[in-house]
């Protein structure tokens, strides 16, 4: 029994390689797109929330800035302590208030 051994053609040879090769190149780009719009999730979900500390430190600075405003003017008139005290828990409780809104990834 002779056996003959079956021989490819170089073109079908290379073409079947070449086939293959694009099947892995088309596998990697497909996980190279996913790390890559995850990376891109991450990333916005972190500015999402530097954004919104950085909305809540605005908010704070204006507070006080308006506090300070507030009882400077008020050292002029001179008023009571009490006066004092309940305008600096107004402001307290604004600024409270907008630490804890719910953000739009928060829920309540």
């Amino acid at each position: 029994m002779s056996r003959r051994i079956p021989r490819v053609k170089p073109l079908q040879l290379r073409k079947e390689l070449l086939v293959a090769e694009s099947d892995l190149n088309r596998a990697q780009l497909s996980g190279d797109w996913q790390a890559l719009t995850a990376g891109a999730r991450s990333l916005t979900a972190q500015m999402k929330s530097i954004s919104a500390l950085a909305s809540a430190a605005a908010l704070l600075v204006a507070g006080i800035a308006a506090f300070r405003r507030e009882r400077a003017l008020v050292r002029s008139a001179k008023s009571s302590w009490l006066g004092t005290l309940l305008k600096g828990a107004k402001v307290a409780s604004s600024i409270w208030m907008a630490f804890r809104a719910p953000g739009p990834d928060r829920t309540r």
